[in-house]
């Protein structure tokens, strides 16, 4: 079993930056791939950024250039660095494990946090 718990949303202006973290315990954490997801209300869950526990990284070409996963197998905890905000960034993201490989896949994941709420005003 892997715990995981997000930290660090908020409420942001358009234009803001916010760095998520989510905290990971419980297995091995270099045995899994992270990623970050998120849903917007009345929205599937999006997938946002994965990072295979080498540091390979592969991310969604909406928020390519914006948008920085990273990981620090040392203190099993994954980030997600947001820049240049936008309203439409608004949702509830999610930080999943997946055993092996990074995929986009949300169906493909093992493990989910409860959420952190992002909130990107106008």
């Amino acid at each position: 079993q892997v715990q995981l718990v997000e930290s660090g949303g908020g409420l942001v202006p358009a234009g803001g930056s916010l760095r998520l973290s989510c905290a990971a315990s419980g297995r091995t954490f270099t045995n899994y791939a992270m990623a970050w997801f998120r849903q917007a209300p009345g929205k599937e869950r999006e997938f946002v950024a994965t990072i295979w526990s080498g540091g390979s990284t592969y991310d969604s070409d909406d928020m390519k250039g914006r948008f920085t996963i990273s990981r620090d197998n040392a203190k099993n905890f994954v980030y997600l660095e947001m820049n240049r905000l936008k309203p439409e960034d608004t949702a509830v993201y999610y930080c999943a494990a997946r055993y092996g490989t990074g995929s986009s896949s949300p169906s493909l994941y093992d493990y989910w946090g409860q959420g952190t709420q992002v909130t990107v005003s106008s």
